[in-house]
C-alpha cells in the first residue's frame, strides 16, 4: 500500500482554447470492433515516430521490439467489475444500472436509466435507490456483491463469449466500470518479455463521459480514485524511459508527478499544450470522437499528427475502439 494516502482531488487542467469540435472524425461503422481477436497480440499496431514523422504498421507481439530495456513499461492492473445489472421496476418496466463506484460498505454510485422513471427509496431487486445525483447518476444500496454483466461500451452490441476477454491479463485490484482497452492486447507471455511496474485507477465515469462543452478549457472530469505503490513509484521516478499502457496510466503518473499523493483521486485532464513530466512513450487505443481520450492523444502526438493518424488508421481499415487495434506513439 501507498504510504502517502490522501483522499485529496488533485485537478490540473491546461490552459487550452481548443474547441471540443476539432475532436470530431468520421469513422465507417463496420471499423467499430465488436469483438476481441482469437489472440490478443494478433491485434494491430500503428506505430508514430514523433522525432521522424515515420509510420509503421506491425503486429501488437512486436511491441517489445520497440521499446525494449532499459524503457519501463507502466500498466494500469485495475479489474472491471461486472457491474452491469439489468433490473425490474416495481410497476414492471426494465432498468439498467450500472455501478460506477463503490463509496462505503454496501454504497455504490452509479448510472440509472431510464432516469426519469425512477424515484428515491424505489427498490430494483438487490438495488434500492437512495438519492439522485443528477444527469442518471445515483447513490444505491447494494445487497451483496456485484453480479452482473460485463459492462461493454455501447457501441458493441455483440454478446461477449468470454467475460474475461473484457479483462486485461495483469486485472487485479477490483474497481472499474470500464476496461483499460490499451491493455487488452498482451499476453502474459508479451508481459513476461517486458519490464514492467503496474499502478491502479478504477475507471470512472470521467473516462467514457464526451466532451461536451464548446471549448476543453470548459470541461471538467470527474475523479477516479487511483494508487500506486512506493515501490513502484520509485522504479517510476528514477526509470530514464516510461512508456504509459493507456490513458489512465498517463494521468496516474502525471498526477503524481506533480505532487499528487501515492493514492487519492485525481480530475486531472490532460488536452494539447500540456507539459508531460513523466511519461515518454505511450501504447493506446483508438478512441471515440470529442472524448477527452482523444485529447490526451493529442497532446502527446499533436493535433495535426494525430488527425493524420487516424486517417491512416481508417483508409488501412483498422479496427477502432475498445476491442480494436492499437497505437504506439514514440
Amino acid at each position: 500500500m501507498a504510504s502517502r494516502s490522501t483522499d485529496m482531488t488533485l485537478t490540473f487542467n491546461p490552459d487550452v482554447g481548443m474547441r471540443t469540435s476539432e475532436l470530431d472524425y468520421e469513422l465507417p461503422a463496420e471499423l467499430i470492433a465488436q469483438r476481441p481477436l482469437e489472440r490478443r497480440d494478433d491485434s494491430r499496431l500503428l506505430v508514430f515516430d514523433r522525432a521522424t514523422g515515420a509510420v509503421e504498421h506491425r503486429r501488437f507481439r512486436d511491441l517489445g521490439s520497440f521499446i525494449a530495456s532499459p524503457t519501463l513499461v507502466v500498466v494500469n492492473d485495475t479489474r472491471v467489475i461486472p457491474g452491469r445489472l439489468m433490473l425490474e421496476r416495481p410497476t414492471g418496466g426494465r432498468t439498467e444500472v450500472l455501478l460506477l463506484e463503490r463509496v462505503e460498505g454496501d454504497v455504490w454510485e452509479a448510472l440509472a436509466r431510464p432516469s426519469r422513471r425512477l424515484r428515491e427509496g424505489m427498490k430494483l431487486g438487490p438495488v434500492e435507490l437512495l438519492e439522485s445525483l443528477g444527469e442518471g447518476r445515483w447513490r444505491l444500496r447494494l445487497s451483496g456483491e456485484p453480479d452482473g454483466e460485463a459492462p461493454l461500451p455501447p457501441y458493441i452490441t455483440e454478446p461477449l463469449a468470454d467475460a474475461e476477454r473484457y479483462q486485461t491479463v495483469y486485472a487485479q485490484e477490483s474497481g472499474s466500470a470500464a476496461a483499460p482497452t490499451a491493455g487488452l492486447h498482451f499476453t502474459p507471455e508479451l508481459l513476461a518479455s517486458l519490464d514492467v511496474e503496474r499502478v491502479t485507477l478504477h475507471v470512472g465515469l470521467a473516462t467514457f463521459r464526451p466532451v461536451t462543452a464548446e471549448t476543453l478549457a470548459e470541461h471538467r472530469l470527474h475523479s477516479e480514485r487511483y494508487e500506486v505503490g512506493d515501490g513502484a513509484w520509485a522504479r517510476i521516478e528514477g526509470a530514464p524511459h516510461v512508456t504509459a499502457v493507456g490513458t489512465t496510466t498517463v494521468r496516474v503518473l502525471e498526477s503524481v508527478a506533480r505532487g499528487a499523493p501515492l493514492a487519492g483521486r485525481t480530475d486531472l485532464f490532460i488536452a494539447p499544450g500540456f507539459e508531460f513530466r513523466r511519461v515518454d512513450s505511450l501504447v493506446t487505443n483508438f478512441h471515440l470522437p470529442r472524448s477527452s481520450l482523444l485529447a490526451l492523444v493529442m497532446a502527446v502526438a499533436g493535433v495535426e499528427e494525430t488527425r493524420r493518424l487516424y486517417e491512416v488508421a481508417i483508409e488501412e481499415r483498422y479496427r477502432f475502439y475498445s476491442f480494436g487495434d492499437a497505437m504506439l506513439i514514440l
